[in-house]
């Protein structure tokens, strides 16, 4: 079969590391999920490992067609699992609650994916993604840290989330001119009693302004009614923990 070509404007990098495919392939936890969706898979380096844990639990999506009709002619068994369609667009609404996700997802657009599963946090039962390590940093950094900010704040409120290994530029085509690496989220068995939507609001409007103090950034949410002269809104945005976030929502919010 001739390979598919990776398309520039797609983001494309296809991992030809078999070790490491296997290896992300791995992390993935081993529950009985209801389903496993493969984001971007390609020429299917991870497809066939897929494949052989998941049988007819495994769906691959893709918006390039050439890449779907490859992994259809390669694997005919199972053609009707393999879906040119764009994972931002998914209804989650199809899938129950042990939804797994994995992929090398598109370095142009890991940050909406994010967002996504964030937002659907309840159907997410674990998601394994290759993305930039400058984004796997980010995201699991803690306070005090210069790279921590809203997705940082948003993921580790409803998953706990494992950085598992970095991987080097030479084992894509082509190679991407910065590092990658591997993380794992894992959805919290105890969801954070707070209003998930104006969580949203105040860590955005927070690291919106991260070089004012709290008091100053906070004032796009236009809550005139509410008092900001306690010393807490001293403090910048990158200084509260994950939990003193939700704390402050919930202050917000009363």
């Amino acid at each position: 079969m001739e390979k598919v070509k990776p398309k520039k404007h797609l983001g494309q990098h296809f991992l030809k590391d078999e070790g490491i495919a296997r290896k992300i392939v791995e992390q993935l936890p081993a529950d009985d999920f209801d389903l496993i969706i493969e984001v971007g898979p390609g020429m299917g380096v991870l497809t066939k490992y897929l494949i052989d844990g998941c049988g007819d639990k495994f769906i691959a999506m893709d918006v390039d067609q050439a890449s779907v009709n490859y992994l259809k002619k390669k694997y005919p068994d199972f053609q009707s699992q393999f879906l040119c369609q764009d994972f931002l667009g998914y209804d989650y609404t199809k899938s129950n609650s042990r939804l797994g996700i994995i992929g090398n997802f598109p370095y142009n657009i890991s940050s909406q994916l994010f967002f996504r599963i964030w937002e659907n946090h309840t159907k997410v039962d674990s998601c394994v993604c290759m993305i930039q390590k400058e984004v796997a940093d980010r995201i699991v950094s803690k306070e005090g840290s210069k790279v921590y900010g809203i997705l940082s704040v948003l993921l580790q409120a409803y998953f706990d989330i494992d950085y598992n290994f970095t991987v080097e530029p030479q084992v894509f085509d082509p190679p991407p001119k910065v590092l990658s690496a591997v993380i794992t989220l894992k959805r919290k068995q105890a969801t954070p009693d707070v209003d998930q939507k104006f969580l949203k609001r105040v860590v955005k409007s927070a690291f919106g302004k991260r070089r004012k103090t709290l008091r100053n950034a906070l004032k796009d949410l236009n809550l005139t009614e509410f008092d900001f002269t306690d010393e807490f809104f001293n403090q910048r945005a990158e200084q509260l923990s994950v939990e003193e976030f939700i704390r402050l929502t919930n202050r917000l919010n009363q």
